[in-house]
């Protein structure tokens, strides 16, 4: 009998172990709310002091606080770790801040992230500077972009679109106000098109007008026709677009100077140098130019191709240089973009100050969209495996980079919510020639709109 009850514990405890095993790989999220999280607040309270003295973030103590110590304990005064805040659970991992002592930096905290994932059995450990003196660890209990699931709150707003979920399980937000005009490299099938897909389609759902060109034929951009002011399918069509939205830039520079140029004693607050500063009922309505393989608008076989190509390429630099006060920004898509595209070309990449790079098929490509401001996020950019479609690195101006993954978004969807927004398009006159035609769908053939993002197999 004895015998049968240890028989039963065993394949009970065999079963536990088999499920969780199931769990952690099939469920992360579930495995680390119910496993992961205890463990490692567990570990993390057992050996805070010996894992910060590890990792050399303690200090010696003040001389008060040294000669209290004496005092009452007689005991030797030991080095002191950073003072830590409350731990904060989250469905992906933890959150905790630290209060850094006098002459510790952010910087010596994050040399130490990859120790203190280790000592505390997480996935990563990200550092995140909050205030002077006071730093948050924000501790990843699983791989979130394995199985991309963005968050609940998302901080979006007038040309604020949540596109795709970083590593420290926080949302990629791109901010067309913070980073005007954009890079996105990627080779095929990395996720490119899904990362563009997610964008105009967030994009869709705000008063912004959508301008396209794509020279593939309209392949990547014909679907979301009917919520696109213009389109350009060739560079012969995209030669006749650029100076109208050349030429809308040049008007609404007008319509700002004209608004400079007020009576004398008027308030500083109604004097502005972009379209933002001008009232809302005068305020044009903000464009976003999506050029999807960049490449063929540089690409020439014969002289007078090369004579358009040349003044295309003049009219996206000016329009990158230019356009921002305006309110006109760039997306700039394509699998390679170098000098040998062209005149030109190293000029315009030099104004797209954001920089999105998928798994690309050479270093060469991965050094075009991000050597220039973030050396050491080349290499993580040339790891990108072939089965993480959507996976990327992402890096601005600034040198900062991290690694981030499009939610997947089916086109059926995304085409849905481009015609249920199409009250929305504002009207831009000077576009008008350039509006695709849309053939009229039938009521039982529209799908739903995309409302939720779904998960990234």
């Amino acid at each position: 009998m004895t015998d049968l009850v240890t028989l039963a514990e065993l394949g009970g405890s065999l079963a536990a172990i088999g499920g969780a095993v199931y769990a952690r790989h099939a469920h992360p999220a579930a495995y680390w709310s119910a496993v992961g999280l205890p463990l490692s607040v567990a570990r993390l309270l057992a050996s805070y002091s010996s894992t910060m003295d590890a990792c050399g973030l303690t200090v010696e103590p003040s001389r008060w606080r040294a000669l209290a110590v004496r005092a009452v304990t007689r005991r030797e005064v030991r080095p002191v770790p950073p003072r830590r805040g409350v731990i904060r659970p989250t469905a992906t991992g933890l959150r905790l801040r630290l209060r850094l002592a006098p002459g510790q930096e952010p910087a010596d905290v994050a040399a130490s992230a990859e120790r203190l994932r280790h000592a505390w059995g997480v996935h990563a450990v990200h550092v995140r500077d909050v205030k002077p003196g006071v730093v948050e660890l924000r501790l990843v209990g699983f791989d979130v972009l394995r199985k991309v699931r963005m968050p609940r709150r998302l901080d979006g707003g007038p040309l604020r679109i949540p596109v795709a979920l970083r590593e420290d399980a926080t949302a990629f937000v791109r901010d067309y106000r913070a980073v005007p005009h954009e890079l996105v490299l990627g080779a095929t099938l990395s996720g490119k098109s899904m990362y563009l897909r997610n964008l105009l389609t967030g994009l869709a759902a705000q008063p912004v007008v959508l301008v396209g060109i794509d020279c593939k034929r309209g392949v990547e951009l014909a679907p979301f026709a009917p919520r696109l002011s213009a389109l350009a399918t060739d560079p012969d069509q995209a030669a006749e677009m650029l100076p109208a939205l050349v030429k809308e830039m040049e008007d609404r520079y007008d319509l700002i100077r004209t608004r400079q140029g007020i009576a004398p004693g008027t308030p500083e607050e109604l004097i502005t140098s972009d379209v933002w500063g001008l009232p809302e009922d005068e305020r044009p309505a903000p464009i976003v130019l999506f050029i999807d393989e960049v490449a063929e608008l540089f690409l020439v076989a014969t002289r007078k191709e090369e004579e358009r190509r040349d003044e295309m390429v003049t009219q996206l630099i000016r329009l990158a240089q230019l356009g921002r006060a305006a309110g006109i920004y760039l997306e700039v898509c394509g699998q390679r973009f170098g000098a040998e595209l062209g005149k030109g070309a190293t000029m315009l990449r030099a104004q797209l100050t954001g920089r999105v790079c998928h798994r690309v098929n050479d270093e060469a490509s991965a050094k075009m969209a991000l050597g220039d401001i973030a050396p050491e996020a080349v290499l993580a950019a040339c790891a990108i495996a072939p089965e993480l479609p959507g996976l990327a690195v992402v890096g601005d101006t600034s040198g900062g980079w991290s690694r981030i993954r499009t939610p997947y978004l089916s086109l059926a969807d995304a085409a849905a919510t481009c015609r249920a927004t199409v009250h929305l398009a504002p009207d831009v006159p000077a576009l008008d020639p350039f509006r695709p035609y849309v053939p009229p769908v039938p009521v039982e053939a529209s799908g739903p709109v995309a409302t939720a993002r779904p998960v990234t197999e």
